[in-house]
């Protein structure tokens, strides 16, 4: 919206400040945070009047049990600051539309399971299954649109190799494969990641920032080809859409840090994984995702070992799954845990942003 000031530029020169990528950024960033900072004291006070609160598992950590009636649904907050944030400080372009889309979608999915479980105190919810139909769904529709609209027409179906100089391999329609997987993987993955105060917002904000960068980088014609990456006009935009995030990731994390005063819950874990697939998927750097959200990837490998192997075998390989509930069973507080998964979340987006210059 406030793009549009800068074509006043030639009658009042200050306003050219508004065509800035950065400035806009930074902006944004401001107004998420401030705005979620604002919202989330009494969203929290109207879902304690409703009793909307967390149910625990009785057979996770018992020191979890203390959280029995803490507010959830928190992702809502998130969703409605960022939106907000970013309509205010992004160009309309197709790269933004389309993650405001996918951010709604997904929100929509993300709450409708919350408010199965919750507020209708329905024992299932929105099946996994059901989940994954509508996640598969969005990102099959993304791969048309794709395929007429690709991101750069002379690499359309080419996936980029990090850490190697202009390596490119043309998967031709089995590129689509990548795009589905990492839409569904990056979900997926941060909904098994957030089960302790802070654990999945503050690995998410570090991802965003690494690829906030490297949207820029991508969408900037001269920074691409000095680095090397793939040019993608228009998604410069991206890195304005990843600081409203940013912004509102923190001003959830106000409120969420240990001991949280409110959970994400669905609500807000489906959306946040899929925006950042989505964006990877959009300036070409899906592999980098394994990288910057590694720890979102260690998380559902434990996961999938855990259950592939007490199938096969009746033992298990961790205490317990994810694999930070395995370090609570150790006897680790979960704090503790919580900050050396954001150390290891900050030295993985330093090495995600060493891929533009270890080639």
């Amino acid at each position: 919206m406030i793009y549009y000031l800068s074509q006043l530029s030639e009658v009042i020169s200050w306003l050219n400040i508004f065509r800035y990528i950065t400035f806009r950024a930074f902006l944004g960033f401001l107004i998420s945070f401030f705005l979620s900072i604002f919202l989330f004291p009494k969203f929290i006070e109207y879902l304690k009047k409703k009793q909307f609160v967390q149910t625990i598992r009785e057979d996770g950590p018992k020191t979890h049990l203390v959280k029995q009636n803490t507010p959830t649904m928190g992702g809502l907050i998130i969703l409605l600051s960022l939106i907000i944030s970013v309509i205010i400080t992004a160009r309309p372009n197709r790269f933004v539309i389309w993650s405001i889309i996918c951010v709604v979608y997904l929100g929509i999915l993300g709450f409708l399971d919350d408010y199965l479980k919750i507020i209708k105190k329905h024992p299932k919810a929105v099946a996994p299954k059901q989940k994954l139909f509508f996640q598969i769904l969005f990102s099959l529709v993304l791969c048309i649109y794709l395929y007429i609209y690709p991101q750069n027409y002379i690499y359309s179906t080419h996936l980029h190799i990090p850490y190697l100089k202009e390596t490119f391999i043309n998967l031709g329609i089995f590129y689509f494969l990548i795009v589905i997987l990492t839409f569904v993987g990056a979900s997926n993955g941060i909904n098994l990641t957030d089960g302790l105060d802070g654990l999945a917002i503050g690995n998410v904000i570090f991802a965003s920032i690494a690829y906030s960068i490297l949207s820029y980088v991508a969408g900037n014609y001269k920074l691409a080809s000095y680095l090397k990456l793939i040019y993608i006009p228009g998604s410069g935009e991206l890195s304005i859409v990843l600081a409203c995030l940013i912004g509102a990731g923190l001003g959830f994390l106000w409120f969420n840090s240990y001991p949280a005063t409110i959970f994400m819950g669905d609500s807000g874990s489906l959306f946040l994984g899929g925006l950042l697939g989505l964006i990877a998927i959009f300036i070409k750097q899906e592999l980098l995702l394994l990288v910057a959200g590694g720890v979102f990837v260690v998380e559902s490998l434990s996961v999938l070992l855990q259950v592939g192997y007490y199938r096969r075998t009746k033992k298990r390989i961790f205490l317990m799954a994810p694999l930070h509930h395995h370090y609570e069973l150790k006897g680790y507080h979960e704090a503790k845990i919580t900050v050396r998964f954001w150390i290891v979340g900050i030295i993985l987006a330093i090495l995600t942003l060493a891929s533009l210059k270890i080639r």
